[in-house]
């Protein structure tokens, strides 16, 4: 999976891709509007920076921004006070498409 276009065809599927890590398909789990699969995703991979940024994105789009703040620490990554939550989504998704 290589373009973002592509990621966003695939929620017509029953699962995420099989050639995308746990990050990846949290965010596909979320496009589809399924919060809690996604969150199920990142919480089991704490060590990961990757992880990390989603799962602040999702206690972002949660309106936890307590919790949310602490992920972006923790991902070390800023929290985007000014980025509407599906720009922010397409941004993380773009970046950890570039890098698979």
């Amino acid at each position: 999976m290589t373009t973002i276009d592509a990621f966003r065809s695939s929620i017509s599927a029953e699962a995420p891709p099989s050639d995308v890590g746990p990050a990846l398909q949290a965010l596909w789990w979320l496009l589809r509007g399924d919060w809690d699969h996604a969150h199920k995703c990142v919480q089991q991979h704490e060590d990961d920076d990757a992880c990390n940024w989603v799962h602040a994105h999702l206690h972002r789009q949660e309106g936890d921004m307590r919790n949310a703040g602490g992920w972006y620490q923790r991902a070390g990554r800023p929290m985007p006070i000014a980025q509407s939550l599906p720009d922010e989504w397409s941004a993380i998704t773009a970046e950890l498409l570039a890098k698979q």
